[in-house]
Formats: structure tokens, sequence, C-alpha cells
């Protein structure tokens, strides 16, 4: 009885691909992933050469791939981008300021996955490891791409998404007098010109949104060979994890495969 108990513990656990995105997306990321090595998981994590947090561990494996710029180049960008979050003028100004920080960013995301997709060895491993999941962050597409590669069930661990595509993808509802936008900073009871201005907010998005995800709906056909959205790459996911809590956001509409796990950080819950 026992052996047959020990080897049910066996069959119990996984094999996970992770491909995390760096910064505070990594440092709840790697609290999830503690908790599922010690359940008897096998966690392999890709990740560029040079971040500024992703870094080896006794709980994982790590499988780094090169990429041409520095760390010196990626905290530089990183610091320019998190300076802008705090910084106050009108919306015309934020836009602009947010346009030329998702360039910036954008650039290092798509670069580091291009690398990675043209890594023979690498994918070849990747190919070959026999993964049961996919666990990533889809604010930046490399490991929805790598899924769908590897014709793999994916968890999405995310924070948001940026211009509603959480929404889009999961054809959850989002009505413009109910859920407020981006830069708004309105709550869920808005007046008729504020739900009108609401509105209007997703006009620019659209146009964000284009410039920053295109770039990994060309990476994805080119490597996949095949038409593929970034909408595509999306609704792929079998279950989505927001680190989000109605306590600390408005209240919104959510599909049956969103769950809430509570606060930015979601360490020790």
């Amino acid at each position: 009885v026992l052996v047959l108990l020990s080897l049910l513990g066996l069959a119990a656990a996984g094999k996970l691909l992770v491909v995390p995105v760096d910064g505070s997306h990594w440092l709840s990321m790697r609290e999830v992933l503690d908790i599922l090595r010690q359940r008897g998981h096998e966690v392999v994590v890709v990740a560029p050469e040079v971040t500024l947090h992703i870094k080896p561990s006794k709980n994982f494996v790590m499988k780094m791939y090169p990429v041409p710029y520095t760390k010196e180049d990626l905290k530089k960008q990183f610091q320019a981008f998190f300076h802008f979050s705090f910084e106050q003028g009108s919306f015309l100004e934020r836009f602009v300021k947010a346009y030329q920080g998702i360039k910036r960013i954008t650039y290092f995301g798509v670069t580091s996955c291009g690398h990675l997709l043209q890594n023979k060895e690498l994918i070849r491993y990747l190919e070959e490891s026999k993964f049961d999941a996919v666990l990533t962050d889809p604010v930046l597409l490399c490991g929805a791409i790598l899924a769908k590669h590897l014709s793999l069930p994916s968890v999405y661990f995310l924070r948001g998404i940026p211009c509603g595509l959480d929404f889009d993808a999961t054809q959850c509802p989002k009505p413009p007098s109910y859920v407020p936008r981006g830069f708004t900073q309105f709550t869920d009871h808005m007046t008729f010109l504020q739900r009108v201005k609401n509105l209007l907010h997703d006009i620019p998005d659209i146009f964000l949104c284009d410039f920053a995800f295109e770039p990994y709906s060309k990476l994805a056909s080119e490597f996949l060979q095949q038409d593929v959205t970034v909408l595509d790459l999306l609704r792929q996911a079998s279950v989505w994890l927001m680190r989000s809590d109605f306590v600390l956001e408005y209240p919104r509409p959510l599909m049956p495969n969103i769950i809430p796990i509570g606060g930015v950080n979601c360490a020790h819950k």
C-alpha cells in the first residue's frame, strides 16, 4: 500500500515550463514556484542571460539564452519607465510619455523573445522535455508563443495587460459606463460626462497596443509558420490568475477561468 501511495504521489507531480517577465512580475511569480517545487513539481525557468531580478535557484532548473544588450541598458530603461508612472501632467503629456516608455520596453521584450525563438538548441530541448503546462505572464507574449508551439495548456499569472486586451481575449464585458479606463482616475460611479471621457480613452489605447504588441504577432507568425494575432495568443490560456483584488480596485466582471488571487504581491498566500 505504501509503495502504491508513493507512486500516486509521483504521478500527481507535473513538469512546468515557466517563461517569466523581469521586475516585480518575477518577484511575485518566484514565490509560487517555490511552493510548487515543495509540492513535488519539476520547474524549468527560461530567461535571458541579462536580467534585473531573475536568478538561479535550487527550486528550479534555469535555462538561459544570450541577448544583445547589457544589464546597464536594461536597468536604465526600466528606471525611466517607472519614473513616468509617478509623474503628473495632462492626459496628452502622460500619453506621449507612455508611448515613449512602451516603445523602449517593447524593444527589449521583442529582442529577447526573438533571440529565444532563434535559439535552436534551446527550442529543441523544450520540445523534447515533455512539459505538462506553461506558466507565463502575458504582458510579454513570448511564453504564449512557446505554449502554442509546444501545444501545451497555459496558465497566465498577471497583474493586467494594457488597453484591456485581457478583457478582449476572454470576451469579458468592459462597458465604459461602468469600468474605468487607465489614466482617467475615475471610479465605477461616474457622471454622464465622465462616462463620455471614459469612452474616448479607448481610442488612444488602440494605437498604443497596436504599437506595443503587434511585433509579437509578427514574431509568432514567422516562428509558427502561420498567421497569428495577439488575441489568438492570449485566447489560448486555460486559466488567468489575476494578481488583483476588489478591495484594492473597482469591481469588474469576470469570466469563469479568471481567478483573482489578491494583491499586487501574493507572497505567502
